[in-house]
């Protein structure tokens, strides 16, 4: 049984094992492979791993020996599914590997905004503090999250635990969500547009399909309160970038927190390299080590059941 990772790094730099999918057949593992790569690097295995690199119709057509197709990451637009399962090929996907990293990185960028822990450090380092005639030295606005409104824009697993914590701030929690009422008793519910115009935060956490393109544009940017903090760990293309920078420097709003973006890695000329009150991670929410060891686990678990003809977490069309 011939078994290819083709773009082992971001999961698995080097501090973590692929023993439990080596165990199940002869392994060979790439760091990254460029897409004219693809075909060669995958032909004759009967599974293929992949994170990000696209396996579509043309490259499944030419992989006859294809049984199982093991997608290193939750999403899956990696990967033509309806092609796939045509050609009677198991698709699955890793999920809820990452919910409480993700969660917690929610909140690490918006405490950068409320604390400026970091902006503070650096001042203390650079001899401000010492120049203050008063024991606290204080030259940013710093806010309280108790009381404030809490949106988030989708209501899964990473949703939900994001909830969790803002109540524990003393946040007043509100959720856009197709559940009813009901089954989300512990956050108020409202739409999408009521969460924009009166949240002071607004945290994606919705999955990216053609009706959440952009669900973060220019009118919905511009209904936020000139207070509120735009916060995105989940897909880039569910912001308007251009329309995110543009209300950054003209002060509409008081910041953005991202940890994706529209193109990865970005363009030089990316509209918001260089946008005020912007703070960008390099799409790092999911990737502690505690999160990846679970990915790992969960991919080889996939696979087992994939072989023991019981497949599980099972991706369709």
């Amino acid at each position: 049984m011939n078994i290819t990772i083709l773009d082992g790094y971001s999961v698995n730099p080097g501090d973590l094992s692929w023993k439990e999918i080596a165990s199940e057949g002869d392994l060979t593992v790439y760091d990254r492979t460029a897409p004219e790569e693809v075909i060669e690097r995958a032909k004759g295995s009967e599974i293929v791993l992949t994170n990000k690199v696209v396996l579509d119709a043309d490259v499944l057509a030419q992989l006859p020996e294809l049984k199982y197709i093991g997608i290193l990451a939750t999403g899956v637009n990696v990967v033509d599914i309806r092609e796939a399962e045509r050609l009677g090929i198991v698709v699955t996907n890793i999920p809820s590997y990452s919910t409480m990293s993700v969660a917690q990185s929610v909140f690490a960028l918006l405490l950068a905004f409320t604390n400026s822990t970091e902006h503070y450090s650096d001042q203390f380092h650079a001899g401000e503090w010492a120049k203050c005639p008063d024991f606290c030295f204080v030259d940013t606005d710093l806010t309280e999250l108790a009381g404030k409104k809490f949106g988030i824009i989708g209501y899964g697993h990473i949703g939900r635990a994001v909830a969790v914590i803002a109540r524990a701030f003393g946040m007043e929690v509100y959720a856009a969500s197709s559940k009813s009422q009901e089954e989300i008793p512990e956050v108020k519910k409202q739409n999408i547009d009521e969460i924009f115009a009166s949240c002071d935060v607004v945290t994606l956490h919705c999955p990216l399909t053609e009706d959440t393109f952009h669900l973060a544009d220019s009118r919905r940017i511009n209904s936020m309160k000139p207070t509120s903090i735009l916060i995105n760990t989940a897909r880039g293309p569910l912001v308007d970038e251009e329309a995110l920078a543009e209300a950054l420097k003209e002060g509409r709003i008081r910041g953005a927190g991202l940890d994706v973006l529209g193109q990865e890695p970005p363009r030089a000329d990316n509209p918001l390299t260089g946008a005020p009150r912007c703070i960008v991670t390099p799409h790092i929410a999911w990737a502690t080590k505690e999160a990846r060891t679970r990915l790992i686990a969960i991919a080889a678990s996939n696979l087992r059941a994939f072989l023991a003809g019981t497949p599980v977490n099972r991706v369709l069309p």
